[in-house]
């Protein structure tokens, strides 16, 4: 009887710390992105893992032939639980667009992210959307479809650990990862 009562504790323990929420019910306004990224080695960290993988960075964007003002800035910031890019990355996506449609030989992932709120499979839609938000605006103005793939990490690759609110905004974005074709 003894041990029924401790699995029992044990068990509801175990979903009273699981059964955090995970979505926001308020409309509150979040804080703004961080600022871009000016370092050489702040870039490499923006970018993560990749980076370290020789895929991103200034060398390999100085390989395309990317400009220079563009170098650190490959990064779209999302509002929680939203797809829509924002009014001040819309001018960074035509950037890029414009930057695309004069170079053919030119090729860009677009990596999803989420913060870490919501189940896996909620994350890795979400991200997939965003994606998708930016392969479209790039479309629009000028990339090519056969420049452009997407793929959704999730919350799998989070850009800044910590569950404050600074640091979830870092993570959802849609990161730009140019490459040759």
């Amino acid at each position: 009887m003894k041990r029924n009562l401790f699995l029992a504790m044990a068990f509801a323990a175990v979903l009273v710390t699981g059964c955090k929420s995970t979505r926001n019910s308020g409309t509150a306004d979040l804080p703004p992105p961080p600022a871009p990224v000016e370092s050489k080695a702040a870039a490499t960290a923006d970018t993560g893992a990749v980076a370290s993988a020789g895929v991103v960075g200034d060398d390999a964007s100085n390989e395309v032939g990317l400009p220079a003002e563009l170098v650190n800035k490959r990064v779209i910031y999302f509002a929680f639980d939203s797809s829509e890019i924002r009014a001040e990355d819309r001018a960074l996506v035509a950037a890029h667009a414009k930057f695309l449609a004069g170079r053919g030989d030119v090729g860009v992932r677009l990596e999803g992210h989420t913060d870490q709120r919501g189940t896996r499979e909620y994350n890795i839609g979400l991200g997939e959307r965003r994606a998708q938000a930016v392969r479209a605006a790039l479309g629009l103005q000028g990339a090519k479809d056969n420049q452009l793939s997407t793929v959704s990490y999730g919350e799998e690759r989070p850009a800044a650990a910590g569950e404050d609110e600074e640091s979830m905004a870092m993570n959802r974005r849609v990161e730009l990862v140019y490459g040759k074709r």
